[in-house]
């Protein structure tokens, strides 16, 4: 008997489709859990965006346009978040009407096959996308990202360590549609940068940076030793999250030092003749910010506030949870024994993530800015702050 040659196909599609079934597929969207706290609470979310939109609809909403203007954001999240979770849900209902086409022989063409397999990764990857969603619960998940990248042991292989990270991240950061501005950056002396400070602006934005947070270790042969030998460098990256203006933090004048400076690069006929950069120094815990991307001072002043309100508030969320270790203490020093993630160009190629044991050897397309593996892997992990016993 001659077996149809669709038969192995068919066989395969149905091993696929009983896994990835249709109330299988709702049942782990609608009920993702995480270690992190998570779930897409879908049902809180519609009744939020009722309450909101009853709100708005009063006439004494737009009384007060500081909190019109937050709720309107929120409401703008939470449709952009219960949207994505009901388009993927109508999809799936779509697979299931195509799926009764597949199995049916008297319509089943290799048009319909290939149809099948398109939507079937579509869902998929949607899948893959809504559950790490679900890991985002955090009360400053859906904030902005600050990310700054400190050059550390290594000299001006580390400098150059730290450019190379900031274009990574700069890379990613376009890849996930996110908008990024360059808030300061210091050159090294010989080569690449000392320090960088990026604003990453985009839903989310600090929910999936924060796996950035801690050290990584770069090992390569220097292109700055004659003799060719094999270096190892650090650098330090670490994340927060922008707080809006009316987060509880209270900034008094006295405990600030504020100094002004000409903004450093290619600039033009007018930022590098003005004193148009700032320095922020809060006196009674030491933290510096600065910001030089603005032509104006008065602009980089701003930009520099809120980067130090933000650290401001991180710091003390930590202490209300005494874990200052969490994200200060336990990064440790910018060398050995503090890594998160290690980077090895040779003598062979592996990227590994020492929080949870991920690895790729497709070291290019990482520095290129694909990260998303390792960053959902941490998220899956439970945000693993502490490295995984060797």
């Amino acid at each position: 008997m001659t077996q149809n040659p669709k038969t192995p196909i068919l066989r395969f599609y149905t091993q696929l489709c009983s896994v990835l079934n249709y109330e299988k597929i709702l049942t782990r969207c609608w009920n993702a859990r995480t270690t992190c706290g998570g779930s897409f609470k879908v049902p809180q979310k519609e009744a939020s965006i009722a309450q909101i939109e009853a709100e708005m609809a009063l006439s004494s909403f737009w009384e007060n346009k500081e909190v019109a203007r937050l709720k309107s954001a929120q409401l703008s999240q939470l449709k952009r978040e219960h949207g994505q979770i009901t388009d993927f849900k109508r999809q799936v209902e779509d697979f299931a009407v195509l799926w009764e086409l597949a199995n049916d022989e008297a319509s089943l063409d290799s048009a319909t096959l290939l149809e099948v397999e398109k939507t079937l990764k579509t869902l998929l990857q949607r899948l893959a996308s809504l559950e790490v969603l679900a890991f985002l619960s955090g009360p400053q998940d859906s904030h902005n990202a600050i990310l700054s990248i400190h050059a550390g042991a290594g000299g001006t292989e580390s400098c150059d360590w730290a450019q190379m990270l900031l274009r990574m991240y700069t890379r990613w950061a376009e890849r996930e549609g996110y908008t990024v501005e360059v808030q300061d950056l210091q050159a090294g002396e010989e080569a690449g940068i000392q320090t960088a400070c990026l604003r990453i602006i985009g839903p989310h934005a600090y929910g999936h940076a924060k796996a950035e947070r801690g050290v990584h270790r770069l090992v390569r042969i220097s292109p700055f030793d004659s003799n060719s030998r094999r270096h190892t460098s650090f650098c330090a990256v670490d994340v927060i999250a922008e707080v809006e203006d009316d987060a509880p933090i209270e900034i008094l004048d006295k405990d600030l030092r504020i100094d002004t400076y000409r903004a450093g690069g290619a600039g033009g006929q007018h930022v590098n003749k003005t004193d148009s950069a700032v320095r922020i120094t809060h006196l009674p815990t030491n933290i510096v910010v600065a910001c030089q991307n603005e032509r104006s001072q008065h602009k980089n002043k701003a930009a520099a506030m809120k980067v130090l309100k933000s650290k401001l508030y991180e710091k003390v969320m930590d202490e209300k949870r005494s874990q200052m270790e969490q994200f200060y203490s336990e990064k440790g020093e910018i060398g050995w024994g503090y890594q998160i993630r290690s980077y090895v160009f040779q003598p062979y190629q592996m990227v590994k993530d020492l929080r949870t044991g991920t690895e790729s050897s497709n070291l290019q397309t990482i520095m290129d800015g694909d990260i998303n593996p390792f960053i959902h892997s941490w998220l899956r992990n439970g945000c693993p702050r502490k490295r995984l016993e060797s």
